[in-house]
């Protein structure tokens, strides 16, 4: 079972109030979609999830305990085994569209005042909506996704207005077929799981992000450390060779300044050191340490390039 489906399957097993079950329903039934047929107004609401046609099913017989309702099975087999569910509703469709705001023509998609009058309901309808047409990733995978879709530009508006009055941030995109409103954010992401309900998720989407964030910054401070020492390597071979250069040169150490000959000679018996190191070993700081060390690589320079020098002046 992907991450999604874990989430919407704890979503659908919440217990609500009436009035939040309202509104999460209309919020179903808005982004599902709602077809009407016939004379009698039947109204079908098709969906491939078992969990949010039972979700649907629950809802209504909440709210209208006497009228019936049925589930029914379609199976496709032109391409795929995969079957799509439709919850059918027969009796008093008209009071109980209007009840819930719902245009049964699918052309006013506004959201009734009432129905998110107070934060239960936004909570409510915002469930809803995530249940019907929303995607979160993985945790475990590299880009935080949260998602829901729509093919309505007032509802996917009335979406970011609801999700930003709780203080989380979201974007809107523009595809072909509808609009996405999205959040990459981690911490968001959580804190959106959190405000509908999902908190079993939300915890282990929490911990896995931990989890893995702590082990990227691991990674990345193994890494600086290793890019680190591969630079000392690296340096401190480059002055162990300006210092053979030199001693190749002149013959003996000893007839250099003596400064500089003290630290040609500790340069040598730690190849392997850092400048602060070597700094340590002669009791100088690091800076100390350097200026000595450039002295010596501008002299390894100049008998490289056969440049006449005296080592007075060095």
């Amino acid at each position: 079972m992907s991450y999604a489906a874990e989430v919407k399957k704890e979503l659908t097993g919440r217990i609500v109030s009436n009035d939040a079950a309202k509104s999460e329903l209309a919020a179903l039934l808005q982004m599902n979609g709602v077809s009407t047929w016939g004379m009698s107004q039947e109204v079908r609401v098709q969906t491939e999830n078992p969990a949010i046609a039972r979700r649907i099913y629950t809802l209504i017989k909440q709210l209208y305990p006497a009228v019936p309702v049925d589930v029914q099975v379609n199976k496709r087999v032109a391409l795929t085994e995969r079957k799509t569910l439709i919850v059918v509703l027969q009796n008093q469709v008209a009071d109980i569209l209007e009840d819930l705001g719902v245009d049964p023509l699918g052309i006013d998609q506004e959201v009734p005042a009432w129905l998110l009058n107070n934060e239960e309901k936004k909570q409510a309808f915002l469930r809803g909506a995530f249940l019907a047409a929303g995607s979160v990733n993985s945790p475990e995978k590299a880009n935080y996704h949260l998602e829901i879709y729509t093919s309505h530009e007032a509802l996917a508006e009335q979406l970011v207005t609801l999700i930003t009055g709780f203080d989380l941030p979201v974007k809107v995109a523009d595809r072909h077929s509808g609009y996405i409103v999205y959040m990459k954010r981690a911490e968001k992401i959580v804190d959106f799981l959190k405000l509908i309900g999902a908190v079993e998720t939300m915890l282990h989407f929490a911990d896995i992000r931990i989890a893995r964030d702590t082990r990227n910054s691991v990674n990345r401070v193994n890494n600086a450390d290793m890019a680190n020492l591969q630079r000392t390597a690296v340096a401190a071979n480059s002055q162990v060779q300006a210092i053979l250069t030199i001693q190749g040169k002149i013959g003996d150490l000893d007839d250099l300044p003596p400064k500089l000959a003290d630290f040609a000679r500790a340069r040598l018996e730690h190849p392997d050191g850092s400048l602060a190191e070597i700094g340590d070993v002669l009791e100088i700081s690091k800076s100390g340490a350097n200026h000595r060390m450039r002295k010596l690589a501008k002299l390894a320079k100049m008998i490289e390039e056969q440049e006449d020098f005296n080592l007075d002046d060095i």
